[in-house]
């Protein structure tokens, strides 16, 4: 053969070897685009399926059976021409007008005749009598009446409100021709116009009826008042740092439990920028006597829980919380154990159903039958080792079998690991341990719900009061919240509570506070509490009107 026909010959079987390369390497990189393209269209229609769900689906995380495939759901029926909201992004500049600040009057109580903070033609006014001491043991011909002084101050009824007016005679004796007259009552707030029946109107109606403040200013305005909204954030301030060392007995109760929840829901508190709120946190601590406490925190760092459990707890301490990693590691530091929620561990297959339904399907019904063993503990009242024999009997072979089910899932599935399904199964095989803990100890519950329900204030109130101007208001809804929640968790109604503990707190000993916690306080003071004077004339009116009746 030539050699440029060699030579021919020899360039054509490169140029094909390269071609083949060539090819090669497109067929690699074609099916990495093809996999990244499912990954991606997997994760959208993940995300579809949990929009749909919001729109239309059903929010309990109960296992329920499959629907119908022959049954369109309204999202089909609708179609794609649901309506699109405009964007609020762009549109230009707002112009707000100035004005001018005047200064802050006083608020506190006026002995003056003439009443300027409302409108007598609109509002109800009692007539309460203050005795003056001086007359105790004189006969009428000792003294005289010369004069008399008159304090107003501001409470409330449920749904209304009233001015309470104090009359006070001022007499003159005629033996030593002095004039005497009896001191105005000392309210919860020292010098201050609004009585305790207001207070504790104001932080239930904000902080368990969810009513902000500037809402309830509206109302009194429409009712009669000339009042500033400065004052009625004043008195929330004032009303819950005196309850601050009863939420600070209380804390240190739950604190002191073998048994505690925990978790933490976000709101805004102190400004970041003009227009822009700081993002922090609420860490709830549920106790093993039904007591809740909302400690403050500008993060969600793992050292938050340090600051809120302490560094000192006993060696059978047990804390249930959620995946997050900071209780993990709080437990390992101190040396506790760390149980973990089932609830949160279906709420991970809950929504993996959108992208393997049948698999999702069978964990949560494996993980219903567990709830239904609680429930039958709940209704035969098992408690102590009858309650753990009958877990140990009835619960751990299903939570066995779940496990087994999980690992063959692991074995059988090729899934990404982005798939929601494989992300679940993950989530219950790494918290293992922290998830049979409940099994061999029956005081420890099998989820987090409890704590989910108490919590479940702070977002209430985060779609009606928004967010806390300052972290020292974040810190007193804290302190509020806590005694509220508690208040419903051991059925006390909360305004007859704090309109006791207001009165008593600076009153009681300081090595006793404790007692004015719910929980105690039900247990010392239920029984007979202490009245707000709007309350005790209301009762005597009452009392009175009725025997009327019965003449």
């Amino acid at each position: 053969m030539p050699i440029a026909q060699f030579q021919r010959v020899l360039n054509a079987a490169e140029v094909a070897a390269l071609d083949a390369q060539h090819v090669a390497r497109m067929l690699v990189a074609k099916d990495a685009s093809i996999d990244q393209l499912q990954q991606q269209v997997q994760t959208l229609q993940h995300q579809v399926e949990w929009f749909r769900r919001q729109l239309f689906g059903s929010k309990s995380e109960r296992f329920a059976p499959l629907p119908d495939p022959q049954q369109l759901h309204l999202g089909q029926v609708l179609g794609q021409d649901l309506p699109v909201p405009p964007s609020s992004e762009g549109g230009g500049e707002q112009q707000v007008p100035s004005h001018t600040r005047r200064r802050p009057r006083s608020d506190f109580a006026d002995d003056s005749a003439s009443v300027p903070f409302f409108d007598d033609s609109k509002v109800p006014v009692l007539t309460i009598e203050v005795p003056n001491p001086e007359t105790k043991d004189l006969g009428p011909d000792q003294y005289e009446v010369v004069g008399e002084k008159t304090s107003h101050r501001l409470a409330q009824r449920p749904g209304s409100y009233v001015v309470l007016k104090y009359v006070r005679p001022v007499i003159k004796r005629n033996d030593t021709q002095t004039l005497h007259c009896a001191p105005a009552p000392l309210g919860v707030i020292e010098g201050s116009r609004a009585d305790v029946s207001f207070i504790v109107g104001l932080l239930v109606d904000k902080f368990a009826w969810h009513l902000p403040l500037y809402r309830q200013h509206q109302r009194l305005v429409a009712a009669g008042f000339k009042l500033s909204r400065p004052w009625l954030t004043q008195l929330v301030q004032q009303g819950s740092q005196l309850l601050k060392a009863i939420y600070e007995a209380q804390l240190a109760s739950i604190c002191a439990s073998r048994v505690k929840a925990m978790d933490e829901v976000p709101i805004k508190a102190g400004r970041a920028g003009p227009g822009k709120m700081n993002a922090a946190y609420f860490w709830p601590i549920y106790g093993e006597h039904d007591e809740v406490c909302f400690p403050f925190f500008d993060s969600r760092r793992h050292e938050n829980v340090e600051k809120a459990l302490g560094l000192k707890q006993a060696g059978d301490a047990v804390l249930l919380s959620d995946g997050y990693e900071a209780y993990a590691s709080y437990a390992k530091k101190v040396g506790v154990t760390n149980a973990q929620c089932w609830a949160h561990s279906r709420r991970a297959f809950f929504e993996a159903q959108g992208a393997e339904p049948q698999a999702a399907a069978e964990a949560l019904r494996q993980i219903g039958a567990l709830y239904d063993i609680e429930r039958e503990i709940r209704e035969r009242k098992l408690k102590g080792e009858n309650k753990r024999v009958h877990r140990l009997t009835h619960s751990k072979p299903l939570v066995d079998a779940f496990f087994d089910w999980v690992d063959r899932q692991f074995e059988q599935q090729g899934l990404l690991p982005s798939n929601p399904l494989t992300k679940a199964l993950a989530y219950v095989r790494e918290r293992r341990a922290g998830l049979e803990v409940f099994l061999g100890d029956p005081d420890v519950p099998m989820d987090t719900n409890h704590l989910e329900r108490a919590l479940r204030v702070i977002p209430q109130g985060r779609k009606n009061w928004l967010f806390c101007w300052t972290e020292v208001g974040a810190e007193h809804a804290g302190i509020v919240h806590s005694l509220i929640a508690t208040c419903r968790l051991h059925d006390i109604d909360p305004y007859t509570y704090l309109v006791d503990v207001l009165q008593r707190v600076g009153e009681h000993p300081a090595s006793r506070v404790a007692e004015l916690t719910p929980r105690l306080w039900k247990q010392h003071f239920a029984a007979n509490p202490m009245r707000s004077d709007l309350d005790r004339l209301t009762r005597a009116a009452t009392t009175s009107g009725a025997a009327r009746a019965g003449q």
